[in-house]
């Protein structure tokens, strides 16, 4: 399985703010650092606003912050909100496709116990757990860029 972009860098902005604690920052700032498209970045950080996850304050001493504690944010509920769905096989997608053998697998029922395994393990993690007492995930967020 692999996330797609979108949640991939939903999950650094999440980061990056969380490192920046009170600190407000700017799409620009994050798009810089991470070295990614701004108009892509924006469209994940709307994202995030509308699923309550990040603050966007406007004006002169706005940007962006944490909507909630990092500690009320969990990875988890995170990557469920950001992909568009989870179908990991072609039989997962509400109907058999071609396989021949969709009325005897037994592969399906794996991959769905597989893949709870993975958002609950997601699930047992915050951002807060992600940032804190990480001076190096600090260390690389905080410094000027080479």
């Amino acid at each position: 399985m692999r996330l797609n972009l979108q949640t991939d860098y939903a999950l650094r902005v999440l980061t990056y703010l969380a490192v920046m604690q009170d600190r407000r920052a700017t799409t620009a700032d994050i798009a810089d650092r991470f070295g990614i498209s701004r108009n892509h970045l924006n469209k994940v950080v709307n994202a995030l606003a509308r699923e309550g996850f990040v603050e966007a304050i406007r004006g002169r001493s706005g940007g962006l912050r944490l909507a909630q504690p990092a500690g009320r944010i969990l990875v988890g509920e995170v990557v469920r909100r950001m992909e568009a769905d989870f179908a990991i096989a072609d039989c997962f997608q509400g109907g058999k496709g071609d396989c021949l053998i969709f009325p005897a697998c037994r592969l399906r029922g794996v991959l769905q116990k597989a893949l709870e395994a993975f958002l609950a393990t997601l699930d047992g993690v915050t951002l807060h757990d992600l940032v804190t007492l990480n001076a190096d995930l600090e260390t690389l967020l905080v410094q000027e860029p080479a």
